[in-house]
């Protein structure tokens, strides 16, 4: 099993990982130290994965950070391992992080990271469904955020029904995807557009910096659509396995 002597970042990859770290670069090892190890055990990270932990999931994630503004609220749909939502929450100290969740073998380990890493200040994480906690209920509030990030949960239709009700009007989704962005975007534009979207925009993210850059579809969220409140038979609405 890898050990924390794999979470540096490879020589290759250290200039990328210092220009998107920069003087957070020491906690991001950190990050990748847990991945690698308690991740691994328990399955949240494949054993394959951790040779690559940094250019295909670490630096890939916080290339994204260059389209979230300033102190933005960030609300992280499917966190699954914390990717993004975690490395968001390291590199940019100025964000309000919430890791969303709905598995408990994941959300123990969200939790156990936030502590071990000291980011309580800037991330949090809740347990539930997107479209859970999109109503609220219960006494608690409707979530929602400045920007919703999404990393390998779903195709873009599902994605947008899932995330933009969590996003605040004007505000914008950013879902992390790779060579399928613009198939989908061809695809799904008028369901995006019916669920309240404006027309979705491709970008390449980290340019000169990673390589391959990271692709994201961004997606503002133009006007209110009522939200149906999620069935009891709905099982998932979270990460993928």
């Amino acid at each position: 099993m890898p050990g924390p002597g794999d979470a540096t970042p490879p020589p290759e990859l250290a200039t990328a990982a210092r220009t998107l770290f920069g003087d957070r670069l020491d906690l991001a090892v950190a990050y990748a130290g847990l991945l690698v190890t308690d991740g691994v055990v328990r399955g949240l990270i494949g054993p394959r994965e951790a040779p690559r932990l940094w250019d295909r999931h670490l630096l890939n994630c916080a290339a994204a950070a260059e389209r979230i503004p300033l102190g933005a609220t960030v609300v992280d749909v499917g966190s699954g391992a914390g990717l993004p939502g975690l490395v968001l929450a390291v590199a940019r100290p100025d964000l309000s992080v919430v890791l969303v969740e709905p598995l408990a073998r994941r959300t123990a380990f969200l939790v156990e990271a936030v502590e071990q890493l000291d980011l309580g200040v800037s991330a949090r994480v809740v347990r539930g469904r997107a479209e859970e906690v999109a109503v609220g209920g219960a006494g608690v509030e409707p979530l929602t955020g400045d920007v919703v990030t999404a990393r390998a949960v779903a195709p873009l239709d599902r994605l947008a029904r899932w995330c933009l009700p969590l996003v605040v009007p004007g505000g914008r989704m950013v879902a992390l995807k790779g060579a399928s962005a613009a198939g989908e975007v061809a695809e799904h534009a008028a369901v995006v557009q019916r669920l309240g979207g404006g027309a979705p925009e491709v970008h390449q993210c980290g340019v000169g910096v990673v390589e391959p850059p990271t692709t994201v579809i961004e997606i503002r969220r133009e006007r209110v659509v009522a939200t149906p409140r999620p069935s009891a038979k709905r099982s998932r609405g979270g990460r993928r396995g």
